[in-house]
Protein backbone atom coordinates (compact mmCIF):
# COMPACT_ATOMS: atom_id res chain seq x y z
CA UNK A 1 0.00 0.00 0.00
CA UNK A 2 1.79 3.16 -1.17
CA UNK A 3 2.02 5.94 1.88
CA UNK A 4 -0.67 8.34 -0.09
CA UNK A 5 -3.16 5.36 -0.32
CA UNK A 6 -2.50 4.90 3.15
CA UNK A 7 -3.06 7.83 4.62
CA UNK A 8 -6.13 8.82 2.74
CA UNK A 9 -7.65 5.34 4.35
CA UNK A 10 -6.54 6.38 7.64
CA UNK A 11 -8.34 10.12 7.23
CA UNK A 12 -11.85 8.13 6.18
CA UNK A 13 -11.59 6.05 8.82
CA UNK A 14 -11.52 8.95 10.95
CA UNK A 15 -14.08 10.77 8.87
CA UNK A 16 -16.28 7.74 9.68
CA UNK A 17 -15.02 7.49 13.18
CA UNK A 18 -16.16 11.01 13.87
CA UNK A 19 -19.60 10.57 12.01
CA UNK A 20 -20.15 7.86 14.62
CA UNK A 21 -21.65 9.36 17.85
CA UNK A 22 -20.88 6.30 19.78
CA UNK A 23 -17.57 6.23 18.58
CA UNK A 24 -15.46 6.10 22.08
CA UNK A 25 -19.20 6.74 23.83
CA UNK A 26 -19.65 6.47 27.73
CA UNK A 27 -21.43 2.88 28.27
CA UNK A 28 -23.71 2.81 31.15
CA UNK A 29 -26.39 1.05 32.87
CA UNK A 30 -29.88 2.36 34.16
CA UNK A 31 -31.61 0.43 36.46
CA UNK A 32 -35.54 0.66 36.13
CA UNK A 33 -38.44 -1.88 37.51
CA UNK A 34 -40.21 -2.00 33.98
CA UNK A 35 -40.10 -0.60 30.78
CA UNK A 36 -43.24 1.43 31.62
CA UNK A 37 -44.82 4.91 31.06
CA UNK A 38 -43.14 5.55 34.49
CA UNK A 39 -39.53 5.03 32.78
CA UNK A 40 -40.69 6.65 29.54
CA UNK A 41 -37.71 8.98 30.09
CA UNK A 42 -34.67 6.82 29.71
CA UNK A 43 -36.72 5.06 27.27
CA UNK A 44 -37.04 7.88 24.71
CA UNK A 45 -33.52 9.21 25.23
CA UNK A 46 -32.07 6.16 24.13
CA UNK A 47 -34.16 5.60 21.34
CA UNK A 48 -34.81 8.73 20.07
CA UNK A 49 -30.65 9.31 20.28
CA UNK A 50 -30.76 11.57 23.35
CA UNK A 51 -28.35 9.44 25.15
CA UNK A 52 -25.96 9.50 21.90
CA UNK A 53 -26.00 13.20 21.21
CA UNK A 54 -24.45 13.34 24.61
CA UNK A 55 -21.65 11.01 23.71
CA UNK A 56 -23.66 8.13 25.95
CA UNK A 57 -24.07 4.63 25.39
CA UNK A 58 -26.67 3.45 27.59
CA UNK A 59 -28.48 0.27 28.64
CA UNK A 60 -31.42 0.48 30.37
CA UNK A 61 -32.02 -2.67 32.45
CA UNK A 62 -35.68 -3.91 33.85
CA UNK A 63 -34.81 -5.59 37.33
CA UNK A 64 -36.68 -5.96 41.09
CA UNK A 65 -36.28 -2.27 43.26
CA UNK A 66 -34.17 -4.62 45.91
CA UNK A 67 -31.92 -6.00 43.64
CA UNK A 68 -31.63 -2.50 41.69
CA UNK A 69 -30.12 -0.84 45.05
CA UNK A 70 -27.52 -3.82 45.57
CA UNK A 71 -26.39 -3.65 42.14
CA UNK A 72 -26.32 0.17 42.14
CA UNK A 73 -24.37 0.11 45.53
CA UNK A 74 -22.29 -2.51 43.73
CA UNK A 75 -21.09 -0.23 40.37
CA UNK A 76 -23.11 -3.39 37.84
CA UNK A 77 -25.52 -0.47 37.31
CA UNK A 78 -24.36 3.02 37.30
CA UNK A 79 -27.81 4.91 37.59
CA UNK A 80 -31.27 4.01 38.34
CA UNK A 81 -34.74 5.78 38.12
CA UNK A 82 -36.27 4.48 41.47
CA UNK A 83 -35.15 7.69 43.56
CA UNK A 84 -38.08 6.62 46.21
CA UNK A 85 -35.25 3.56 47.07
CA UNK A 86 -32.52 5.82 46.40
CA UNK A 87 -34.21 8.16 49.00
CA UNK A 88 -34.81 5.39 51.19
CA UNK A 89 -30.77 3.76 50.80
CA UNK A 90 -29.72 7.49 51.75
CA UNK A 91 -31.87 7.72 54.93
CA UNK A 92 -29.91 4.45 55.87
CA UNK A 93 -26.41 6.36 55.73
CA UNK A 94 -25.93 4.10 52.45
CA UNK A 95 -23.57 6.57 49.92
CA UNK A 96 -26.55 7.08 47.17
CA UNK A 97 -28.22 10.95 46.18
CA UNK A 98 -30.97 11.87 43.85
CA UNK A 99 -29.70 14.06 40.92
CA UNK A 100 -32.71 14.63 39.09
CA UNK A 101 -36.67 14.46 38.76
CA UNK A 102 -38.29 13.22 35.44
CA UNK A 103 -41.52 12.61 37.31
CA UNK A 104 -42.61 15.43 39.00
CA UNK A 105 -46.19 13.59 40.33
CA UNK A 106 -47.49 9.90 40.22
CA UNK A 107 -48.99 9.15 36.99
CA UNK A 108 -51.30 6.51 39.56
CA UNK A 109 -54.90 5.87 39.54
CA UNK A 110 -57.22 4.48 42.07
CA UNK A 111 -58.70 1.53 40.64
CA UNK A 112 -62.05 -0.13 42.79
CA UNK A 113 -64.25 -2.50 42.35
CA UNK A 114 -67.14 -1.92 41.07
CA UNK A 115 -69.54 -1.70 44.29
CA UNK A 116 -67.36 1.36 45.39
CA UNK A 117 -68.34 4.50 43.96
CA UNK A 118 -66.33 7.69 45.56
CA UNK A 119 -63.37 7.75 47.49
CA UNK A 120 -65.49 8.50 50.83
CA UNK A 121 -66.23 4.82 50.80
CA UNK A 122 -62.53 3.38 51.09
CA UNK A 123 -63.02 4.00 54.74
CA UNK A 124 -62.01 -0.05 55.51
CA UNK A 125 -61.20 -1.08 52.41
CA UNK A 126 -58.06 -3.13 51.48
CA UNK A 127 -55.68 -1.40 48.75
CA UNK A 128 -53.54 -3.46 46.86
CA UNK A 129 -49.83 -1.97 46.04
CA UNK A 130 -46.70 -3.32 44.27
CA UNK A 131 -44.17 -3.60 47.74
CA UNK A 132 -44.27 -1.60 51.27
CA UNK A 133 -42.29 1.71 51.63
CA UNK A 134 -42.43 2.54 47.55
CA UNK A 135 -44.10 5.47 46.06
CA UNK A 136 -46.99 3.60 45.33
CA UNK A 137 -46.80 3.33 48.93
CA UNK A 138 -46.69 6.77 49.92
CA UNK A 139 -49.12 7.88 46.64
CA UNK A 140 -52.32 5.17 48.49
CA UNK A 141 -51.93 6.99 51.90
CA UNK A 142 -51.37 10.24 51.01
CA UNK A 143 -54.52 10.27 48.80
CA UNK A 144 -56.86 8.35 51.75
CA UNK A 145 -55.33 10.77 53.96
CA UNK A 146 -56.20 14.17 51.72
CA UNK A 147 -60.01 12.56 51.91
CA UNK A 148 -59.87 12.67 55.87
CA UNK A 149 -58.79 8.88 56.62
CA UNK A 150 -56.45 7.60 58.97
CA UNK A 151 -53.93 5.92 56.41
CA UNK A 152 -52.36 3.74 59.39
CA UNK A 153 -56.14 2.87 60.91
CA UNK A 154 -58.77 3.50 58.15
CA UNK A 155 -57.54 1.22 55.34
CA UNK A 156 -55.51 -1.79 54.74
CA UNK A 157 -52.67 -1.87 52.59
CA UNK A 158 -51.48 -5.02 50.94
CA UNK A 159 -48.60 -5.58 48.69
CA UNK A 160 -49.31 -7.60 45.67
CA UNK A 161 -46.23 -6.94 43.38
CA UNK A 162 -46.47 -6.02 39.88
CA UNK A 163 -49.26 -4.05 38.01
CA UNK A 164 -50.49 -6.89 36.58
CA UNK A 165 -50.44 -8.76 39.86
CA UNK A 166 -52.67 -6.13 40.93
CA UNK A 167 -54.79 -6.14 38.95
CA UNK A 168 -55.76 -10.10 39.10
CA UNK A 169 -55.78 -9.20 42.58
CA UNK A 170 -58.79 -6.85 42.03
CA UNK A 171 -60.31 -8.96 39.43
CA UNK A 172 -60.07 -12.30 42.10
CA UNK A 173 -61.74 -10.14 44.96
CA UNK A 174 -58.42 -10.07 47.07
CA UNK A 175 -58.66 -6.66 47.38
CA UNK A 176 -61.09 -3.41 47.54
CA UNK A 177 -59.29 -1.14 45.06
CA UNK A 178 -55.58 -1.04 43.96
CA UNK A 179 -53.15 1.59 42.84
CA UNK A 180 -51.71 1.55 39.56
CA UNK A 181 -50.09 3.67 36.76
CA UNK A 182 -50.92 3.37 32.63
CA UNK A 183 -52.20 1.06 30.89
CA UNK A 184 -53.36 -0.70 33.56
CA UNK A 185 -55.73 1.53 34.96
CA UNK A 186 -57.45 2.07 31.36
CA UNK A 187 -57.23 -2.14 31.02
CA UNK A 188 -59.19 -2.31 34.80
CA UNK A 189 -61.86 0.39 33.12
CA UNK A 190 -62.70 -1.71 30.43
CA UNK A 191 -63.14 -4.58 32.79
CA UNK A 192 -65.77 -2.84 34.55
CA UNK A 193 -63.71 -1.05 37.80
CA UNK A 194 -64.20 1.91 38.56
CA UNK A 195 -61.28 4.82 38.44
CA UNK A 196 -61.90 6.90 41.77
CA UNK A 197 -59.23 9.44 41.18
CA UNK A 198 -55.90 10.17 39.64
CA UNK A 199 -53.32 11.02 41.96
CA UNK A 200 -51.57 14.06 39.44
CA UNK A 201 -54.91 15.99 40.49
CA UNK A 202 -54.14 16.08 44.28
CA UNK A 203 -50.37 15.07 45.06
CA UNK A 204 -46.95 16.05 43.91
CA UNK A 205 -43.94 15.10 44.77
CA UNK A 206 -40.92 13.56 43.35
CA UNK A 207 -41.71 10.51 41.37
CA UNK A 208 -39.19 9.08 39.31
CA UNK A 209 -36.06 10.73 38.08
CA UNK A 210 -32.60 9.74 38.22
CA UNK A 211 -29.88 8.38 41.48
CA UNK A 212 -26.41 7.81 41.99
CA UNK A 213 -23.69 6.59 43.72
CA UNK A 214 -22.11 9.51 45.58
CA UNK A 215 -18.89 7.98 43.57
CA UNK A 216 -19.93 8.32 40.43
CA UNK A 217 -21.20 11.81 41.26
CA UNK A 218 -17.71 12.73 42.40
CA UNK A 219 -15.81 10.57 39.89
CA UNK A 220 -17.88 10.96 36.61
CA UNK A 221 -19.33 14.88 36.80
CA UNK A 222 -19.15 15.23 33.63
CA UNK A 223 -20.57 12.13 32.73
CA UNK A 224 -23.66 12.67 35.01
CA UNK A 225 -24.15 15.71 33.93
CA UNK A 226 -24.60 14.42 30.19
CA UNK A 227 -27.16 11.68 31.20
CA UNK A 228 -29.19 14.25 33.12
CA UNK A 229 -29.12 16.39 29.62
CA UNK A 230 -30.27 13.88 27.56
CA UNK A 231 -33.20 12.76 29.94
CA UNK A 232 -34.57 16.23 30.01
CA UNK A 233 -34.17 16.94 26.36
CA UNK A 234 -36.35 13.54 26.35
CA UNK A 235 -38.88 15.05 28.70
CA UNK A 236 -38.98 17.66 26.72
CA UNK A 237 -39.81 15.90 23.41
CA UNK A 238 -42.49 13.84 25.22
CA UNK A 239 -44.44 16.91 26.24
CA UNK A 240 -44.14 18.18 22.51
CA UNK A 241 -44.69 15.32 20.75
CA UNK A 242 -47.51 12.83 21.13
CA UNK A 243 -47.49 10.28 17.89
CA UNK A 244 -43.24 9.95 18.71
CA UNK A 245 -43.63 8.97 22.71
CA UNK A 246 -46.52 7.04 21.95
CA UNK A 247 -44.36 4.77 19.27
CA UNK A 248 -41.19 4.72 21.88
CA UNK A 249 -44.11 3.45 24.33
CA UNK A 250 -45.55 0.82 21.43
CA UNK A 251 -41.66 -0.51 20.50
CA UNK A 252 -39.59 -0.32 23.55
CA UNK A 253 -42.70 -0.90 26.46
CA UNK A 254 -44.18 -3.46 24.32
CA UNK A 255 -47.60 -1.70 24.68
CA UNK A 256 -50.41 -2.25 22.16
CA UNK A 257 -51.06 1.53 20.42
CA UNK A 258 -54.42 1.62 22.12
CA UNK A 259 -52.78 1.61 25.70
CA UNK A 260 -49.83 3.55 24.90
CA UNK A 261 -52.30 6.37 23.67
CA UNK A 262 -54.26 6.20 26.77
CA UNK A 263 -50.82 6.09 29.00
CA UNK A 264 -50.16 8.80 27.37
CA UNK A 265 -52.97 11.06 27.08
CA UNK A 266 -53.62 10.31 31.02
CA UNK A 267 -49.94 11.04 31.94
CA UNK A 268 -47.72 13.33 30.01
CA UNK A 269 -47.91 16.21 32.16
CA UNK A 270 -46.19 14.47 34.69
CA UNK A 271 -42.79 14.48 32.88
CA UNK A 272 -40.89 16.90 34.34
CA UNK A 273 -39.30 19.51 31.80
CA UNK A 274 -36.59 20.94 34.37
CA UNK A 275 -36.01 18.44 36.60
CA UNK A 276 -36.41 20.39 39.72
CA UNK A 277 -36.93 19.20 43.24
CA UNK A 278 -37.67 21.56 45.74
CA UNK A 279 -36.61 21.18 49.88
CA UNK A 280 -40.18 20.13 50.60
CA UNK A 281 -40.49 17.78 47.71
CA UNK A 282 -37.31 16.01 49.25
CA UNK A 283 -38.69 16.04 52.70
CA UNK A 284 -41.71 14.24 51.01
CA UNK A 285 -39.34 11.30 49.88
CA UNK A 286 -37.53 11.73 53.59
CA UNK A 287 -40.62 11.58 55.40
CA UNK A 288 -42.12 8.84 53.90
CA UNK A 289 -38.39 6.77 53.99
CA UNK A 290 -38.03 7.90 58.01
CA UNK A 291 -41.44 5.59 58.72
CA UNK A 292 -40.13 2.20 58.08
CA UNK A 293 -36.08 3.44 59.02
CA UNK A 294 -36.00 5.31 61.94
CA UNK A 295 -33.13 6.99 61.79
CA UNK A 296 -31.37 8.50 64.87
CA UNK A 297 -30.03 11.18 63.47
CA UNK A 298 -32.12 14.15 61.37
CA UNK A 299 -32.42 13.91 57.69
CA UNK A 300 -31.82 16.68 55.59
CA UNK A 301 -32.54 17.24 51.65
CA UNK A 302 -28.81 17.34 51.10
CA UNK A 303 -28.49 14.28 52.90
CA UNK A 304 -30.62 12.65 50.08
CA UNK A 305 -29.73 14.60 47.18
CA UNK A 306 -27.14 16.31 45.09
CA UNK A 307 -28.49 18.80 42.56
CA UNK A 308 -25.12 20.13 41.69
CA UNK A 309 -24.74 17.73 38.20
CA UNK A 310 -28.34 18.81 37.40
CA UNK A 311 -27.93 22.97 37.60
CA UNK A 312 -25.21 22.49 34.96
CA UNK A 313 -27.02 20.28 32.72
CA UNK A 314 -29.89 23.09 32.92
CA UNK A 315 -27.66 25.79 32.03
CA UNK A 316 -25.71 24.55 29.29
CA UNK A 317 -29.53 23.15 27.90
CA UNK A 318 -30.23 26.89 28.26
CA UNK A 319 -27.48 27.83 26.49
CA UNK A 320 -28.21 26.31 24.06
CA UNK A 321 -31.82 26.90 23.17
CA UNK A 322 -32.26 28.01 19.34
Amino acid sequence: MTRGVSKLLGAALLVAALGDVSFGADKIKIGVANYNLSNLSVGVAQKKGFFKEEGIEAEIVALRTGVVMAALMSGDLDYTSLIGAVAGAAVKASAVKIIANFVDRPPLSIVAQGRIKSTNQLKGATIGIGSYGTNVDLVARRIVKHFGFDPEKDIRVLALGSSAARLAGLQQGIVDAIVVAPPEDYKAKKLGFNVLIRADELVRFPYNGLGATVRKIEQSGDEVKRVIKAVLKANRFIRRNREGAIQVLVDWAKASREDAAASYDSSMKVFSEDGNMSDDDLRILIDNASKEIKPVRPIHPSDIADLNPLRQAQKELAATKP
